[in-house]
C-alpha cells in the first residue's frame, strides 16, 4: 500500500482549533514566531532550534515571549480577540530605538489645553501607524499610553497602569478637552487596557464625544459613545495634573458650532450633490450638536454626501415637518433655527430611527426593522449595516472589526455574521455570513 502523503496547510488567521487558541494565548506577539501562523509551523521552529542548539552544543534554551496588552470584547474568548496591545514604562527613544533620557526627571511638567490636543493632532496628521514596538521621531511609544504620554507632554513613556500617578480623577460632567478616558485593567492588564483622548462633545446630550486614539492602524480622531465602544462602565475619566488652565472659552476641539447667529443663511445652491464647501461642514457640525450624530460614520467635512442630507432630513422632521419641508436640504428655516440653537433636538434610539425614515419601520419577512438581504451585499453602503455592526460588536461579536463598524458592508462584516451565526448552532449555507430575518431577530432580541 502507498503511503500517504501529508500536506501541511497553513489555516487562517483566526482558526478556532485548540492549538491554536493555546498559541495565541501564550505568544501573542513574539517576533519569533509571528510568522508562522500555526501550531505545527511551530512546533517546527521548535524543533529546529533544539536540533541546532545540539549540534552546537549551546543548549541555551530560548527565552519565553513577553505577553502583551490586548483588548477585551464582552463574549470573546480571550484567545481570539484581535490584538492592540500596548508597551511598559520606559524612557523616551531616540531615532535608533535606543534609550535617549534614561535619567530623566519625573516632574510633571505644565501645559495648556490647546497644546495638548495640538499635539495629539501632529500624530494625526502624521497618520502615525500604530506600534508597541515603535518610536516616533519625537521619542514616544507608538501605542495608546504612548500617544497620551507625548500629548500631555510627559518625561517618559507611560502605560495604562502608571498615567493615573500624572492625573486625578473627575466626572463626566467635568470633561474638558486634554483629560483622558481610561481603562486600566487590575485583574488582568494583559486584557482590555485602553485609553483615549477627550476633544470635547459631540451632541448636546453628552452621549458621544470626539476621541483621539492610537490604535491600529493608525492615529484616528472618531465620534464615540460615552464612554467607549467596549467596556464603557470601565472607561474612567482623568484629568493631568500639569494643566493650566486658559481663559473662558478657549475649549480647543469641540463639535459645538461655533458659527454665529449672525452668520446669514449661503442659499440653497450650496448644499446638495456635488457641494463641497465650508457651510457643508459648518452645518454637520451644528447637526451633530443636536443629536445627528449616529448619522456620521465617520468625521464630517466640507463635502456633501447622503449622510449629511440624511441628517438634516431627521433634523426637519423633529421640528414636525413633512414633504417638501424635510427634504434633507437646509433651507433658511432650517439654518436659523441651527444657529440660534432654537427648534427642537433629534429624538434619539428606535423612535429617531423610525421617524428619520419617514415614519416607517423596515420589516422584512415579518421580522420589525430587518431592511433585506439586498442591504448587506458587497459594495452595499447604507445605516443598516453600520447598525448591525454596532449590534454585534455589542453582542461580542467584534473581533473581527480593525476599527468601529461604518457603513460600507465589507469581509470584516461578513466574518462577524458568520461568528454570530455559528455560536447559534448553524452550519453551512445557513452560517454563510450574511444576514436573513432570523439572524436579524435573534442579534437585536
Amino acid at each position: 500500500m502507498q503511503s500517504p502523503v501529508f500536506e501541511e496547510i497553513d489555516p487562517a488567521r483566526d482558526c478556532d482549533c485548540p492549538g491554536c487558541r493555546h498559541w495565541r494565548r501564550i505568544l501573542p506577539h513574539s517576533r519569533a514566531v509571528r510568522a508562522l501562523g500555526h501550531p505545527a509551523a511551530r512546533r517546527v521552529l521548535i524543533v529546529a532550534a533544539a536540533a541546532a542548539s545540539a549540534v552546537l552544543g549551546t543548549g541555551c534554551p530560548a527565552a519565553p515571549a513577553a505577553a502583551a496588552h490586548a483588548p477585551h470584547r464582552p463574549g470573546v474568548p480571550a484567545g481570539d480577540e484581535r490584538d492592540t496591545p500596548q508597551g511598559h514604562k520606559g524612557p523616551l527613544r531616540g531615532p535608533s530605538g535606543s534609550a535617549a533620557r534614561p535619567g530623566a526627571s519625573t516632574k510633571v511638567r505644565e501645559t495648556t489645553r490647546t497644546e495638548i490636543i495640538s499635539r495629539a493632532k501632529k500624530w494625526l496628521a502624521a497618520g502615525v501607524p500604530y506600534s508597541m514596538y515603535d518610536y516616533w521621531s519625537d521619542g514616544y511609544r507608538q501605542d495608546c499610553s504612548g500617544y497620551v504620554s507625548m500629548a500631555w507632554n510627559l518625561p517618559g513613556n507611560e502605560w495604562t497602569g502608571s498615567l493615573g500617578q500624572y492625573a486625578v480623577r473627575i466626572s463626566k460632567e467635568e470633561l474638558q478637552p486634554g483629560d483622558i478616558l481610561l481603562f486600566h485593567n487590575t485583574a488582568n492588564p494583559h486584557k482590555g487596557s485602553h485609553v483615549v483622548i477627550f476633544g470635547g462633545w459631540a451632541d448636546s446630550a453628552h452621549t458621544r464625544y470626539i476621541a483621539y486614539e492610537q490604535a491600529r492602524p493608525r492615529t484616528r480622531r472618531k465620534y464615540t459613545p460615552y464612554a467607549y465602544w467596549s467596556n464603557s462602565s470601565r472607561y474612567l475619566p482623568y484629568r493631568y495634573t500639569g494643566i493650566v488652565e486658559e481663559t473662558a472659552g478657549a475649549e480647543p476641539d469641540t463639535a459645538t458650532p461655533s458659527t454665529p447667529a449672525s452668520t446669514p443663511y449661503p442659499g440653497r445652491a450650496y448644499f446638495g450633490p456635488g457641494a463641497d464647501n465650508q457651510y457643508v461642514a459648518e452645518l454637520a457640525r451644528m447637526l451633530i450638536a443636536r443629536g445627528a450624530g449616529r448619522f456620521y460614520s465617520s468625521d464630517p467635512d466640507s463635502r456633501w454626501t447622503e449622510e449629511d442630507r440624511r441628517a438634516t432630513r431627521a433634523f426637519q422632521l423633529a421640528q414636525g415637518w413633512s414633504g417638501a419641508d424635510a427634504d434633507g436640504l437646509p433651507g433658511p428655516r432650517t439654518w436659523d433655527l441651527l444657529v440660534t440653537g432654537a427648534g427642537k433636538d433629534i429624538v434619539t434610539g428606535a423612535a429617531g430611527a423610525a421617524r428619520a425614515a419617514g415614519g416607517q419601520v423596515p420589516s422584512s419577512h415579518g421580522v420589525p426593522g430587518y431592511p433585506g438581504r439586498a442591504l448587506f451585499r458587497p459594495g452595499a453602503h447604507n445605516e443598516y449595516v453600520t447598525r448591525l455592526g454596532r449590534q454585534l460588536v455589542r453582542k461580542g461579536f467584534g473581533a473581527y472589526y480593525t476599527g468601529e463598524p461604518g457603513p460600507a458592508w465589507d469581509e470584516e462584516d461578513r466574518r462577524a455574521v458568520q461568528a454570530f451565526q455559528r455560536a447559534q448552532g448553524w452550519r453551512g449555507g445557513a452560517a454563510d455570513g450574511y444576514p436573513g430575518p432570523e439572524t436579524w431577530r435573534r442579534l437585536f432580541s
